[in-house]
């Protein structure tokens, strides 16, 4: 068997992502989901909305929303008054 070249993809054990929050870099490990992703960040997710690849992510979504590679998210903490 030949060893594989090129990125590793989502799922590989091991494997690295690279996420581009908030127009920021950030490298993460396959199988991530958007819920981890934003305790790692500590981020309140009952206070933010998240766009992932230009389409909005419902909140009870954020557990089983695996990032991938190259995903793009823009995260905005929501804020109330007036």
């Amino acid at each position: 068997m030949h060893p594989r070249k090129g990125p590793r993809r989502v799922g590989d054990p091991g494997g690295v992502i690279r996420l581009f929050v908030n127009g920021e870099e950030h490298r993460a490990e396959t199988g991530l989901t958007l819920a981890q992703l934003l305790t790692r960040l500590e981020l309140p997710a009952a206070r933010l909305a998240v766009e992932r690849n230009r389409r909005i992510v419902p909140r009870e979504r954020y557990d089983d929303e695996h990032l991938e590679d190259g995903d793009r998210l823009e995260i905005v903490t929501l804020v109330g008054g007036g």
